[in-house]
């Protein structure tokens, strides 16, 4: 039989116990309670900081996208698109490569604009400019530059359709820009502005060399090579409102765009004279059956059966006829 005496004494020393650990752990509660209110302050502090860091990139996020927007307008779209996305890097090198090129002139542009007030001159050129602009945009090229009222236009790089696909895009927005001379006349006549500005555009394909030049400091990406100066002397050549491509220009396009053949040039830096071909302007898909366009070395035919009247067409055959005949002559030779 147990002693009551031992049980109780035994009883008190294990309440003793359990009360000191009931101490302990109020202790430990009241430590806890305490780091949680520290940590919760610094969770709180800690978010403040964050938000406030993402405001500021978010800032300067928003500072960079407007600074490269104005930067974009330095660059053609292609180039800033391709130095953005990290396609392209910013360095000095240059690579050669097969481009249609375009240069464009305003004809007598210095003479006809001499007694415009500044006012009047700003809002011509910069209407026409960026009216070019959008064409050249629309058609995939890249604008190289803009000398004075003249415009250096190339495809091929760096982005391309393909060589036939780029030399087809070039002469059709050099079409659309002819065409759209006349839209800018009615958009000058209200202001005052009354000028009969003609343009003279010449293309030319092939290779040349393109890239970075300059310094590290401060490079232009841009194109050299003699097939740019034939596509300037191309444009100086043709006549007023007209458009002239060279041969290599036209054996790619021949197929899609009327053209007829013009006297050949001499361009220095070429040992042999340019086939030069000027476009057709105006020219319709139903004006396609009733003309006969076609050139070779040696050989050149351009026939406007609309235009042929009944005599022209038998004076026509007969002298294709008597042409027909001195070739086979000359092959049976």
């Amino acid at each position: 039989m147990s002693d009551p005496a031992q049980d109780i004494a035994s009883l008190e020393k294990e309440i003793r116990f359990l009360s000191k650990k009931l101490a302990r752990s109020e202790a430990n509660r009241v430590s806890l309670e305490k780091m949680w209110d520290r940590n919760s302050s610094l969770f709180i502090t800690l978010n403040k900081e964050i938000e406030a860091q993402e405001a500021l990139v978010r800032h300067k996020n928003d500072e960079l996208e407007v600074l490269a927007k104005k930067l974009a307008k330095y660059l053609s779209p292609q180039v800033y698109s391709s130095i953005f996305s990290g396609a392209r890097d910013v360095r000095l090198e240059t690579y050669r490569k097969k481009l249609t090129i375009f240069f464009s002139d305003i004809v007598g542009f210095t003479s006809q604009t001499d007694e415009m007030e500044p006012e009047d001159l700003t809002y011509l050129l910069n209407s026409y400019l960026d009216k070019m602009a959008q064409i050249v945009l629309k058609h995939g090229g890249t604008l190289d530059k803009f000398i004075g009222d003249a415009i250096l236009v190339f495809f091929g790089d760096p982005e391309t359709k393909g060589i036939g696909e780029d030399a087809r895009s070039c002469v059709q927005m050099a079409v659309d820009m002819q065409a759209a001379i006349a839209d800018l006349e009615q958009l000058w006549a209200p202001k005052g502005i009354a000028q009969n500005f003609q343009v003279r555009m010449g293309i030319t394909t092939g290779y040349c060399t393109v890239g970075n030049f300059g310094s590290e400091e401060r490079m232009d990406y841009t194109i050299i090579g003699n097939r740019v100066n034939l596509a300037s002397r191309l444009e100086s050549n043709a006549a007023p409102g007209s458009i002239q491509i060279s041969h290599d220009t036209w054996s790619l396009v021949r197929e899609d765009i009327p053209c007829i053949k013009k006297d050949s040039i001499q361009v220095k830096g070429f040992d042999r004279v340019v086939d030069v071909y000027e476009v057709l302007l105006g020219h319709t898909d139903e004006d396609a059956s009733d003309k006969l366009n076609e050139s070779l070395c040696g050989f050149s035919l351009n026939i406007n059966l609309k235009d042929l009247t009944t005599d022209d067409r038998s004076t026509a055959i007969a002298k294709l006829n008597a042409a027909i005949e001195r070739l086979q002559t000359l092959s049976d030779a």
